[in-house]
């Protein structure tokens, strides 16, 4: 089973950071405020980022280094990684 790290872009301009087994299926979880307390009040949200780990420990680590990095630093692996898809 692939574990991931995701960020959420919500509708206020803020990014939420979660853990996952299925990106698509918890942003739809958010949309519908059965997610995160946080996300309630800042409908709608975009799911913006998301990594792959093989494990959920390493899932949960990234997790908690993504809640770790400042706005900007936050934007700019989101922009790194939308330029890589590109």
């Amino acid at each position: 089973m692939t574990h991931y790290a995701y960020m959420l872009r919500c509708a206020d301009g803020t990014l939420y950071s979660g853990y996952t087994t299925d990106p698509v299926r918890r942003t739809n979880m958010h949309m519908r405020k059965k997610g995160a307390k946080y996300t309630r009040s800042r409908l709608p949200v975009e799911l913006v980022y998301t990594e792959a780990f093989a494990t959920k420990s390493e899932a949960l680590r990234r997790e908690a280094a993504l809640k770790k990095l400042t706005h900007a630093e936050k934007e700019a692996l989101i922009a790194a990684c939308s330029a890589e898809e590109k």
